[in-house]
């Protein structure tokens, strides 16, 4: 019945073939309906787990038996099967047999080729049942479903730290033996980790595979580019417990927390000083050998960091990328501009943990510490005066020698201090940068704003030690003072 309708549709023209191509479909279909459904009768006696045919089950039983029966000629490893073993030998012949239609780069095994073109694709089939994310491959979305889970079934045997995937204990296990098994050809560095090594391989190459859809701007790393998008969707995932201030990165709120905790695990080996970030221990060090690699090209000065080269050439540039999102202006590096935003914020994250009292800056915490030490180890050689920082030392230096080495562009006038002709030049800009966030008014200097805030909170932090009033300005106290001794400033006998 079937034949002659498939006659009548299609003519007499090529009947017989097509006829058979039906048919040939259908016992398909019905072979692949009895493969679905065929019973995994072959079920392992250690872990129960069952398998479709014997073959199969046998090759599972060396997991247990521990049974590798192939073995490399070059370095004697062992293998369970051969698939495994035709595969590590490429690690000897440099074998890459299988390549990327699109930009045409080589790999030894053909997973590795299919998780290389989703990078392509952008296809990502497997997703998380928790929070929807998706990933290009099964072995990604196991381990990310173990951080909702909390499992960590790869446990160390030297320390007993537990970790969520085999690659992880690996590598970490390299941190007890010291092995470094991945060298590069070029310069013989030695990692312990391949991503390591193919990380630092782009030092050499300049390849910078991970590109931004956005901008077009290219990264080494699929980190940094994960970083970098962040600053297109304003995304902040870690945020701190203490405060609730959020982070693009987790190492962002690694190093805020410590401004709660006070925490210094890095310490210098010459001094003994401790520090927060790894990266402040580095440049310190340089501090004692003196080393300043890295040198401008315009003025030929020379800098211990590559980042204050960089930033020092916006000083010939005049480049300023970094723009405050409340008002106008533009700084030169991202530290300026974070602690030109407290100004708008009136955030002050560093405390000090002897008298509680916040700042907006470490800087302005580390010299309020010392008034606690009584610490003054820098001396004037012309006067017995002793001074806690060098700078202060610097500018009081220049009282003797009477060095004004600032002098302001408008007019003539010179200052001992930079921040002194900082402040004078507003007289001429009537710049005005710091903010009330309650009404909005602007001052010229943050003391200024200090003060003017006071007026809304209501705050007198100056009392007078005789009738216990208490007074928002320290200059109101003095008069007031006054008023008890019969009006006599007080002398020293």
């Amino acid at each position: 019945m079937v034949c002659l309708l498939a006659k009548s549709q299609l003519g007499d023209i090529n009947f017989r073939k097509k006829s058979y191509l039906i048919m040939e479909c259908i016992q398909d279909k019905t072979e692949l309906g009895d493969i679905s459904t065929k019973k995994k009768s072959h079920t392992c006696s250690e872990c129960e787990k069952s398998f479709s045919c014997q073959s199969r089950l046998s090759q599972h039983e060396k997991i247990h038996t521990g049974e590798k029966l192939h073995q490399c000629s070059e370095c004697l490893k062992r293998f369970t099967h051969k698939q495994h073993l035709t595969r590590h030998v490429r690690t000897h012949t440099g074998e890459k047999p299988h390549k990327c239609s699109e930009c045409l780069k080589r790999f030894t095994h053909k997973t590795q080729l299919t998780q290389h073109v989703r990078t392509h694709t952008g296809e990502k089939p497997h997703m998380c049942s928790e929070c929807h994310k998706g990933f290009s491959f099964k072995f990604s979305l196991i381990r990310h479903e173990r951080i909702h889970t909390g499992e960590k079934p790869f446990h160390c045997s030297e320390c007993l730290r537990s970790f969520n995937c085999k690659t992880l204990l690996s590598q970490h296990e390299r941190t007890h033996t010291g092995q470094k098994p991945y060298q590069c050809s070029e310069c013989l560095n030695c990692y312990q980790c391949k991503s390591d090594l193919t990380r630092h391989e782009r030092t050499h190459t300049g390849q910078k595979p991970h590109k931004c859809s956005e901008c077009q701007k290219t990264f080494s790393r699929k980190t940094l580019l994960t970083q970098h998008e962040r600053t297109h969707t304003g995304e902040k995932p870690y945020h701190c417990s203490e405060c609730q201030k959020r982070y693009c990165l987790k190492s962002g709120l690694k190093f805020h927390e410590r401004t709660h905790t006070g925490e210094k695990p890095y310490k210098c080996s010459e001094c003994h000083k401790n520090f927060t970030a790894r990266t402040s221990l580095t440049h310190h060090e340089q501090t004692h050998t003196g080393q300043k690699p890295y040198q401008c090209s315009e003025c030929l000065k020379k800098f211990s960091y590559k980042t204050s080269l960089i930033v020092h050439q916006r000083t010939h540039t005049g480049e300023k990328p970094y723009q405050c999102p409340e008002c106008p202006k533009g700084y030169q590096c991202k530290s300026a501009l974070t602690r030109h935003e407290r100004t708008h914020t009136g955030e002050k994250p560093h405390k000090c943990y002897e008298c509680q009292k916040t700042f907006s800056r470490k800087t302005i915490l580390t010299r309020h510490e010392l008034t606690h030490s009584g610490q003054k180890s820098h001396q004037c050689s012309e006067c017995p005066k002793n001074f806690s920082r060098k700078y202060l030392l610097t500018q009081h230096e220049r009282t003797h020698t009477g060095e004004k080495t600032y002098h302001c562009s408008q007019c003539p006038k010179r200052y001992w201090l930079k921040s002194d002709l900082k402040f004078h030049e507003r007289t001429h800009t009537g710049e005005k940068p710091f903010q009330c966030s309650e009404c909005l008014k602007k001052f010229s200097y943050q003391t200024s704003l200090i003060l003017h805030q006071r007026t809304h909170t209501g705050e007198k932090p100056y009392q007078c030690s005789e009738c216990q009033k208490t007074f928002s300005v320290k200059s109101h106290l003095t008069v007031h003072e006054r008023t008890h001794n019969g009006g006599r400033t007080f002398s020293v006998l």
